[in-house]
């Protein structure tokens, strides 16, 4: 945003609105840190703010401060479409596209209220009459930071706010290993822990409260489900349904799973393909130089990042497999490139 916007958005918050906060589709810690991050420092300015998704998400985020006001558009629509269609302003957060919210997008796109994104992904659409955006941002949560500080609001920093945020910075970060943290991401890190972020207990909360069945799906994975191609430098994981019901499957057990092919010795490009929503979802991973982001754009009907993106296919899962593996050849000079250790 720049100056004018700027003092524009912090005069129409400086009285009470009504507000609704958005994200994408199957929420992450980033997505849910930073809207409920938002919605925690709103509610201190004395704005009736509702955050509304449009599907449910992990269960390892339902500590979250503000966890139990939220709006899970899927189950509630008749309950969170009045909501958005009288809100004073809408922020979209962690997402760029009124497509990557599905159904909710078109109650959105409807709403005569500006539209406010905080966003750090590639390529925004044009929607939103503000936009705070930066693709070097380490996570939404960074930029839900920024945005306090540019709203001059820092001294309302609280716990609530801090854990929120410090949750989506650690995992878009992959606990602080990526390539996209920064100087300035442990310089934020470093306020929310001293506003109250308990570091350790939320690290525990999201990566060391597992259940049996979601261990036991990942062991299949790495046993049975993996594929390695050495001439391109890729490897990658696919599930069927039935596989993912046979391990009780939950929304969040399979998260992070792409990670563990691209962690494999020589390997700079990592992909996994589940079936689940009728649909065939794909997750992209890489290392070095070669973009993800371009990958599922023109492949996958998807996006996002450079090093991880992700997007969904109308094939079967074996079609897409087959899709996937057919299409490497184009990019055999670019994965085989050497990755700089």
């Amino acid at each position: 945003m720049n100056q004018a916007q700027i003092k524009e958005v912090t005069t129409l918050l400086s009285t009470p609105k009504n507000i609704v906060i958005v994200t994408h589709w199957s929420p992450d810690g980033d997505a849910m840190g930073s809207s409920l991050g938002l919605y925690n420092y709103l509610i201190q300015k004395k704005h009736k703010v509702t955050v509304i998704t449009p599907n449910d998400y992990p269960a390892f985020l339902n500590w979250l401060p503000g966890n139990n006001k939220v709006i899970d558009f899927s189950l509630k629509a008749k309950v969170a479409k009045p909501l958005v269609a009288k809100a004073d302003l809408i922020f979209c957060l962690d997402f760029n596209s009124l497509k990557r919210i599905n159904d909710l997008g078109t109650e959105v796109e409807k709403s005569k209220a500006p539209k406010l994104i905080i966003d750090h992904h590639l390529q925004p659409d044009g929607f939103a009459k503000y936009m705070l955006h930066n693709v070097e941002a380490c996570s939404t949560c960074e930029l839900v930071f920024d945005f306090i500080h540019l709203m001059g609001d820092d001294k309302k920093l609280n716990k609530n706010i801090a854990d929120c945020l410090y949750t989506g910075m650690m995992t878009d970060t992959g606990s602080f290993r990526f390539p996209s943290t920064t100087y300035r991401t442990h310089e934020i890190v470093a306020a929310l822990i001293k506003a109250g972020a308990d570091n350790s207990e939320i690290h525990n909360r999201i990566y060391d409260d597992n259940t049996e069945s979601r261990l036991r799906l990942l062991g299949f994975c790495l046993s049975e489900k993996l594929t390695v191609l050495k001439e391109y430098n890729t490897a990658f994981f696919s599930l069927r349904a039935d596989e993912l019901k046979r391990f009780n499957y939950k929304k969040g057990d399979t998260e992070g799973v792409v990670n563990y092919a691209l962690s494999i010795e020589g390997i700079c490009f990592a992909a996994f393909f589940v079936e689940r929503d009728d649909a065939v979802k794909t997750s992209f991973r890489s290392k070095g130089t070669f973009d993800v982001n371009l990958f599922a754009r023109k492949n996958f009907n998807g996006g996002g990042h450079a090093h991880a993106a992700g997007g969904q296919s109308d094939l079967s899962l074996d079609e897409s497999v087959i899709k996937f593996i057919s299409v490497l050849p184009e990019y055999k000079k670019e994965l085989n490139k050497k990755i700089k250790k």
